[in-house]
């Protein structure tokens, strides 16, 4: 195998002629059947080509990085949320009912982790993580939410528990870093519950399956895809609202915004940094568009009666040159 790639690969001093690696930065933009990648695939693969040629400088194995010089751009990603993918309170009330009749296990036993990602703004690898002992869950009023880990899934070779999920730091954090989270009192009583009938394994760990497994990404979005057929029209389910549960997280963080909590608590709360948070959700705020359209609204009517008095004494003496002429 070894004798094959050294006979099929490029030697690493084609790298310092720019043709080779202006056609390795359009072969990125491609996936193997050759159709277009999306946005995030073709930043990532060139990410990964720069430092691998960085790392190739850095060892003087090759004289200078061409990747530097070589007039290309990754195409532009679009961070922003797109408004027909956020759900209204209602609609996520509705999802979130309706998740409990799915199956005889699924349904039941995920609709809680649904509910944190929707009323406590979780990401989908970190509401699996969510322990017992993370969890304040008072009888009555707010409760609160302590993050210690996420447990994304990836392929088990490139884990170091050799699982498909492996605990790991929250985004960019440092690995012993928390972040709490306030959770209204909907959220307490859902958890309350789903504790109460289904309890925690013996690490703690709320949200599992029935054999005591994690859930894969691959059996919740075929959940998710179950409920929404279920709770919405058919026009509904045609279109992007609610297509992923990641959605759910989006619908809260612009949920709070519109409700007029302030984008550093919203920010905080969220794990976003602020400009992140204005440009991600900047397309699902409302409510201060109509509340800023009301304030200009106001001031015009303010002036409305001074302008054309003030517009005639400013244009006079021109007025009168006017009247001169065509008299």
């Amino acid at each position: 195998m070894l004798r094959w790639m050294e006979a099929a690969s490029l030697s690493l001093a084609a790298l310092q002629e720019p043709r080779i690696v202006r056609t390795a930065l359009d072969a990125v933009t491609l996936t193997f059947d050759g159709k277009v990648a999306s946005v995030n695939s073709v930043r990532r693969k060139r990410s990964v080509l720069h430092h691998l040629i960085e790392t190739a400088v850095e060892l003087r194995e090759l004289p200078s990085n061409l990747l530097d010089t070589i007039k290309w751009k990754p195409p532009k990603a679009t961070d922003a949320v797109d408004p027909r993918t956020v759900v209204n309170s209602a609609q996520a009330r509705t999802l979130l009912a309706v998740l409990s009749s799915i199956g005889w296990t699924r349904g039941p036993w995920t609709a809680a982790m649904f509910a944190c990602m929707y009323y406590a703004e979780l990401r989908p690898e970190k509401a699996p993580a969510i322990c017992r002992q993370n969890c304040e869950l008072p009888e009555q009023g707010w409760g609160r939410l302590t993050l210690e880990k996420a447990r994304p899934q990836v392929n088990k070779r490139w884990t170091n528990s050799r699982e498909t999920h492996d605990e790991r730091g929250l985004k960019h954090r440092a690995r012993d870093n928390t972040r709490e989270i306030p959770i209204p009192p909907i959220l307490v009583t859902i958890l309350r519950e789903h504790i109460e009938k289904h309890g925690a394994e013996r690490g703690g760990r709320l949200f599992r399956t029935s054999k005591g497994r994690t859930f894969s990404s691959s059996a919740y979005s075929t959940v998710w895809q179950e409920t929404r057929r279920l709770a919405f029209t058919v026009e509904q389910i045609a279109s992007p609202l609610a297509a992923l549960p990641y959605d759910l997280r989006h619908a809260a963080v612009s949920l709070w915004l519109n409700a007029g909590v302030p984008p550093t608590e919203v920010a905080q709360r969220a794990g976003h940094g602020m400009d992140v948070l204005l440009r991600v959700h900047a397309k699902c705020i409302e409510g201060q568009r109509a509340h800023a359209n009301g304030q200009i609204s106001r001031a015009l009517d303010t002036w409305s009666g001074d302008v054309p008095e003030l517009m005639m004494g400013a244009l006079a003496p021109e007025l009168g040159g006017v009247s001169d002429r065509y008299a």
